[in-house]
């Protein structure tokens, strides 16, 4: 293989070992780092005390019981005695251990869930991905009977089940994770893959080498940005009732360990491509002046004798 081959060679593994960085990350991160259940329940864990993420629930939770229970009572004495007693009971049960252990549980009941549906065989009958809030509910209507509330023991606990994933798109999702697990572990296979290759064959390895470390960091701040970009997708997608600052700080618990990693891949990239200059300019060896021929000193012309008479 002449030289200018394996040049070209060499550039077109880098480049898509470069390439496969970022996707590689992402579908690792997703195939996972989201589908354990423990690292997902671990992730979502310290959420139970943003303030944000507790008022949203505190919303969602007490309009339900309010709903519920108003089928039982008019609307002004809904409006003017119970509402302000579930918000404040429910917003209450979100600063105990208890809602800490129920969001904990539910999390890891409702990941659960969502994996079973994603890891089914297709052929059985569609069904959604729902969780119940039931459970939630008894919580505050024991805590508003102890504080005796008026009419709190007349809130019916009923099986509230809140959608996770419709039935009509679980087909395409479930292809969809099928993908994610097999490119998450064939693609940071294949970069490295990619990148060794490359290295091996390029004629000038050092700097076939640079252009890897790079080409890595390159890949880790693209992958950066596009979390940022995805984090304000998300976030502008949203409805009008659904609190923005609660969705923004559960995003950015699941995508701690996907930012770490882009970070990471910056540095190593920048590091690895400054140690590979520092080491060529330290390494290089000292040009030796050719010798120059030896020069011989001519001896001043003596004047010629002088001849006496």
């Amino acid at each position: 293989m002449s030289r200018r081959m394996r040049s070209g060679l060499s550039a077109v593994l880098i480049a898509l070992s470069c390439l496969l960085v970022p996707l590689g990350a992402l579908s690792a991160w997703a195939a996972y780092g989201l589908s354990d259940t423990s690292r997902y329940v671990t992730a979502m864990a310290p959420l139970a005390d943003d303030p944000d993420v507790r008022d949203a629930i505190a919303d969602t939770v007490g309009n339900g019981i309010v709903q519920e229970f108003g089928q039982q009572l008019d609307a002004h004495v809904r409006r003017g005695t119970i509402t302000p007693f579930v918000h404040d009971a429910v917003r209450s049960f979100t600063q105990t251990e208890a809602f800490r252990t129920a969001w904990n549980e539910g999390n890891r009941a409702a990941h659960d869930a969502v994996l079973r549906a994603l890891r089914d065989e297709p052929g059985r009958r569609e069904r959604p991905v729902t969780v119940d809030l039931a459970p939630v509910t008894a919580q505050v209507k024991a805590q508003l009977a102890q504080d005796h509330v008026p009419l709190a023991n007349r809130i019916p606990v009923q099986h509230t089940e809140v959608d996770l994933l419709p039935a009509q798109q679980l087909g395409r999702l479930r292809k969809g994770f099928h993908v994610l697990e097999v490119a998450g572990f064939w693609l940071p296979i294949a970069a490295v893959a990619f990148a060794v290759a490359g290295i091996a064959l390029a004629a000038r390895r050092r700097r076939a080498l640079t252009a890897t470390a790079l080409g890595t960091a390159l890949g880790g701040a693209l992958l950066a940005l596009a979390v940022a970009v995805g984090r304000s997708l998300t976030l502008a997608d949203l409805p009008a009732e659904v609190s923005q600052p609660a969705v923004g700080a559960v995003y950015d618990a699941l995508t701690a360990t996907l930012r770490t990693t882009s970070w990471i891949l910056v540095a190593l990239g920048l590091t690895v491509a400054a140690l590979t200059w520092l080491t060529r300019r330290t390494r290089l060896p000292f040009r030796r002046r050719p010798p120059t021929a030896p020069t011989t000193r001519s001896r001043p012309e003596q004047p010629p004798p002088r001849v006496r008479v």
